[in-house]
């Protein structure tokens, strides 16, 4: 190791050791962006010895990511993973650096990333994974990645830089078989109904045949434009799934039943959505020899996932916190609470920093409207934009007169003991759920970062 590379790693310790010991936190990317100031690339480094494995998509890399880091340790004893979200290339420098130590030791190192979609070319350059995780592309932050064929652009270009690597894609997706890759590919999908004839709802991305540019049609849909897709006009249809769910028991707002490969499975998160979280993380699993009953103990997951139906207890109330980006996930969110059989209130929180999208457009292409349907007790509106979701609900259909607004999240949680129902659920963009996680730990509600 040159001298270059021993001081970017001490600057990278040093502010590690600085920021837990002074802010009571890791620091996030903080370590990293000083660390790579000293050697940009110093993340080559530090991976040295690791089998990575990269995560990425627009949504369910979070989670995606935990699920599979849980899996994998059932077999491995050194399984590293950046479970705070800090994804792009600072934040994957300062996990390595928080794990790095000088042994000669060999032992097998693994590191499950999750990294940015516009981050993987930075980060592939000096990362040579194993395997690469693409869950979906939808559109998202319109003002950062444009539409989503040049998303997929960003993600491919970074998957060239490591041809060896196997991709791991949602197979139901039509946008990952759109082009040809150098990379070895393994599909995973859903394969659990009867062959059928429909089409996409006319507001629907991806839905054009790549090859002859006609609507694609289905013989099923899961959601949105995934599913088993085929073009009557040409050859292009769903690829052959390596790993496919064949049956789904039972799926509620808390939990889900499943069955992969012939293999039974339950996961304590609800919404359909998740189910495909899950099948990525078996697909990996099963890549590194993981055992389908090892992979069913990891699915189990023992620890709340930021924002992901994180459950925040507040006196008698059970607050569910829910991170919502753009009209596809917000829609699914909207399907999963839906499953609740009791009665609840529904806070909703909308920013638009640069991690949320500074355009908030995206709103009035959810399906908000299916809301006054649903057994709603109470309705809450924040966030730097509570104006423009409080214009939404009511153009909806909830009456003006039903819509609470707290414009500061100190209100907002202090609201939540009067409200009249057991069940909240809070529906949060990126920074709006790290600044209410902020007031609820200042408030006691949370420690180190974990519901009390």
């Amino acid at each position: 190791m040159g001298f270059k590379s021993s001081l970017a790693i001490t600057a990278g310790k040093t502010t590690q050791w600085f920021l837990r010991t002074f802010s009571k936190g890791s620091g996030a990317s903080m370590p990293g962006r000083m660390a790579t100031k000293f050697d940009p690339a110093i993340l080559a480094t530090l991976s040295e010895g690791y089998d990575v494995i990269l995560v990425t998509g627009t949504n369910g890399k979070t989670l995606t990511t935990a699920l599979t880091y849980k899996v994998l340790k059932q077999k491995y004893d050194h399984v590293i993973t950046n479970p705070t979200g800090a994804n792009m290339v600072q934040g994957v420098t300062a996990t390595f650096l928080e794990h790095y130590k000088r042994s000669k030791k060999q032992v097998k190192k693994l590191a499950v990333i999750e990294v940015d979609e516009a981050s993987m070319v930075h980060v592939t350059k000096q990362l040579h994974p194993k395997a690469i995780v693409f869950t979906n592309v939808f559109r998202d932050q319109m003002d950062r990645y444009g539409e989503i064929y040049t998303t997929y652009r960003k993600m491919l270009d970074g998957a060239k830089q490591s041809p060896n690597a196997t991709l791991v894609v949602n197979g139901d997706a039509p946008i990952f078989n759109s082009v040809k890759v150098a990379n070895p590919v393994t599909y995973f999908g859903f394969d659990n109904q009867p062959d059928g004839e429909m089409l996409a709802h006319h507001n629907t991305d991806g839905i054009l045949c790549p090859h002859c540019q006609h609507i694609l049609h289905y013989k099923f849909i899961t959601y949105t434009n995934l599913g088993k897709y085929y073009c009557p006009h040409c050859d292009f249809k769903r690829p052959e799934l390596t790993y496919r769910l064949t049956e789904m028991t039972s799926l509620t707002n808390q939990s889900s039943d499943f069955t992969i490969d012939g293999h039974p499975f339950h996961m304590g998160i609800g919404g359909l959505y998740n189910i495909y979280n899950a099948l990525a993380a078996y697909s990996v699993g099963r890549m590194f020899d993981v055992s389908p009953e090892q992979i069913a103990k990891g699915l189990q997951l023992d620890g709340q996932v930021f924002g992901r139906q994180e459950v925040i207890q507040i006196g008698d109330k059970k607050v569910t916190i829910v991170l919502v980006k753009n009209p596809v996930g917000l829609n699914q969110v909207i399907d999963m609470i839906a499953l609740d059989p009791e009665p609840f209130s529904l806070s909703t929180i909308l920013n638009a920093q640069y991690a949320d999208g500074i355009d908030v457009s995206w709103i009035w292409d959810a399906q908000f409207e299916t809301l006054p349907t649903l057994n709603i007790a109470q309705y809450t509106v924040s966030g730097e934009r509570y104006q423009d979701l409080k214009l939404r609900l009511e153009v909806a259909g909830i009456p003006e007169d039903e819509l609470i607004i707290k414009e500061d999240l100190e209100a907002l949680v202090a609201s939540f003991k009067d409200a009249p129902t057991k069940n909240i659920y809070v529906l949060a963009t990126y920074t709006a759920v790290i600044n209410l996680r902020k007031v609820l730990t200042e408030q006691g509600f949370l420690k180190g970062g974990q519901a009390e």
